[in-house]
C-alpha cells in the first residue's frame, strides 16, 4: 500500500562544519532556528552561509513543526571545480526561505561537512572516487557517497545529454539526477525538496517493510516456542505463561511443550536455552520440535535426553551454547510421575492437605551440551489425588528482591505461591500473579526470560 511521505522536520544549522557526522535517516534529526546575519556579516567560506559570531547550536523548534517553516534546508555541493558554486544561486525553499549551500572540492572535505543539518548531496559524477584510477567504475563516487551518507537525500550532476548515466545513478541509489547545463535556481531547488521528502518516503517504506519481516518472523518463532498442548482426552488442566526478559523484547530462548501419547500418559517438558534473542529462540524451537516428535515416537527418559542432546550439539552454532531441561511424564491414573532433570530446578507441587514444596533433585543430571556421553536418570515420584504441578524456568527465581543484591530463589518462590493458593488463586490466575510479582519484587523488567507450565489434577 502507498506510504505517506512525511513532513518534513525543523532542523539544526550548524555552519561551522565541526559537529560530528551523525545524521538521522532521511536527513538530520535535531532541530534549529535559523540564524541571521551577525552584525558584521560575514560568511563562512566553506559553507557559502551566513554565520554569526554569537550563533549557538541546539536553538530548537517544536517536533514535527515544518523545516520549511523554520529553518532553512541545507545543500551540500560536492564540486571539485572553484567556478561551479555559481551553477546554485538563489535557492529558495517551498516558503520562500534561502536554501544555505556547502561546497566541497573532494570527498575528504565533505566528510568533514556532512554535519547532522545537511538534508541533501548535489553529487558532481565526473568528481573522482578515492582511491581510484581510470574509469573501470563511472559512478564509483556515487557509490563512496551512498556508503559515507546513507541516511541522506542524494542527487546526481552529470553533463547535458547523459541521461543514460543518470538513470543510473538513480538505479543505484540516487534519489534525481540533473544536467548540469540546464540546472537553474528554480529547478534545483524544487529538485531538493522532491530528493529529501523522497529519501524520507523511501526510508519509511523500507522500514515498513522491515517490521511486517520481523513481525512475521517474530509470529512464526512465537508458534514454535509457545505451542498448542496436544492433551484431548485428558483430565489434567493446562495452564501457561511466558515472558521474554528486557524491554520490548518479544522472544527469549525458554520453550516448553506437553502431549498425551496414546496409552494415557501425559508428558510435559520445559526447557531454556543460554542466552536470550532469535538464534536462542529458533534453537529453541528446534529442540521442543525434536522433543515432541520422540516423546509421540515413543522414547522418554535418558534415551530421549540422550538424543536432544545429539539435535543440540548440532544445530548450535557454539560449543558453549547449552540448555537446561525438566521432563515429567504421568502415568494414565494420574499419581505417579517419572521426573528428569538436566541441568534444570525441581518442579514444584502442590497438595490440597499439605504446603507447596519441591520435587526431589537429587537425580540432576547436566545440561544437554554439556557432558558428551552423560546420563539423566529417571526418578519415580508419588503425586497423590489431587495436586497441582509447576515447570518454570529461572527467570521466574533469578529475580532481585529490591535494590539489594538478594534474589527470590526457590525458597522465596514456594513462599510466594503458597500465599497466592491460600489466596484462591488458580490456573491461569496463579501464573500471572506470579509472573506479576517476581517483576513487582525486581524492581522493574526481568533480565532473564520466564515461562511456567502448570498441570493440575482435581478430583
Amino acid at each position: 500500500m502507498p506510504v505517506p511521505v512525511p513532513r518534513q522536520r525543523a532542523i539544526p544549522a550548524v555552519e561551522c562544519g565541526q559537529a560530528q557526522a551523525a545524521p538521522a535517516v532521511g536527513g538530520p534529526s535535531k532541530e534549529e532556528a535559523p540564524r541571521k546575519d551577525d552584525r558584521n556579516g560575514h560568511r563562512d567560506e566553506a559553507t557559502n552561509s551566513t554565520v554569526g559570531d554569537n550563533a549557538t547550536p541546539g536553538d530548537g523548534v517544536p517536533h514535527g513543526v515544518s523545516a520549511a517553516t523554520h529553518t532553512n534546508l541545507t545543500l551540500l555541493l560536492i564540486e571539485d571545480d572553484p567556478t561551479a558554486a555559481p551553477i546554485v544561486p538563489d535557492l529558495l525553499d517551498a516558503a520562500g526561505k534561502p536554501i544555505r549551500v556547502r561546497t566541497a572540492r573532494n570527498l575528504t572535505e565533505a566528510e568533514r561537512l556532512l554535519t547532522d543539518d545537511v538534508h541533501c548531496i548535489l553529487l558532481d559524477l565526473a568528481l573522482p572516487a578515492p582511491g581510484r584510477t581510470g574509469d573501470d567504475d563511472e559512478l564509483a563516487v556515487l557509490k563512496h557517497v551512498l556508503r559515507l551518507a546513507p541516511r541522506h537525500a542524494v542527487l546526481a550532476l552529470t553533463a547535458s545529454g547523459d541521461a543514460e548515466r543518470g538513470a543510473e545513478a538513480v538505479r543505484v541509489g540516487a534519489q534525481d539526477y540533473l544536467f548540469r547545463d540546464e540546472l537553474d535556481g528554480r529547478l534545483l531547488s524544487r529538485a531538493i525538496r522532491y530528493a529529501v521528502e523522497r529519501k524520507r518516503s523511501d526510508t519509511a517504506e523500507r522500514r515498513l517493510a522491515e517490521g511486517k519481516l520481523r513481525a512475521q518472523e517474530n509470529a512464526r518463532l512465537e508458534r514454535g516456542l509457545l505451542p498448542t498442548p496436544l492433551l484431548e482426552g485428558s483430565p489434567l488442566r493446562f495452564a501457561a505463561r511466558y515472558r521474554p526478559g528486557r524491554s520490548r523484547a518479544l522472544l527469549g530462548g525458554d520453550f516448553y511443550d506437553t502431549v498425551r501419547t496414546p496409552d494415557g500418559t501425559v508428558h510435559a517438558m520445559i526447557g531454556d536455552v543460554c542466552g536470550h534473542g532469535p538464534d536462542e529462540a529458533a534453537l529453541g524451537v528446534e529442540l521442543r520440535i525434536a522433543w515432541r516428535a520422540l516423546t509421540l515416537a515413543g522414547l522418554c527418559g535418558d534415551e530421549l535426553l540422550n538424543t536432544l542432546q545429539q539435535v543440540l550439539e548440532h544445530e548450535r552454532d557454539d560449543d558453549e551454547i547449552f540448555a537446561t531441561l525438566c521432563t515429567v511424564d504421568i502415568a494414565p491414573d494420574g499419581r505417579r510421575a517419572g521426573l528428569c532433570l538436566a541441568g534444570h530446578p525441581a518442579p514444584l507441587i502442590a497438595r490440597p492437605d499439605r504446603p507447596p514444596r519441591l520435587l526431589p533433585y537429587d537425580s540432576n543430571g547436566p545440561a544437554l551440551g554439556l557432558l558428551p556421553g552423560a546420563r539423566w536418570p529417571r526418578l519415580q515420584v508419588e503425586l497423590g489425588a489431587e495436586w497441582s504441578l509447576m515447570l518454570y524456568t529461572d527467570g521466574l527465581i533469578e529475580g532481585r528482591i529490591g535494590e539489594g543484591r538478594e534474589r527470590l530463589g526457590q525458597d522465596g518462590m514456594v513462599e510466594m505461591i503458597s500465599r497466592q493458593l491460600a489466596a484462591g488463586l488458580r490456573g491461569e490466575d496463579l501464573l500471572r500473579a506470579a509472573v506479576n510479582e517476581v517483576r513487582e519484587l525486581n524492581g522493574g523488567e526481568l533480565t532473564d526470560d520466564v515461562a511456567v507450565v502448570l498441570l493440575d489434577r482435581v478430583r
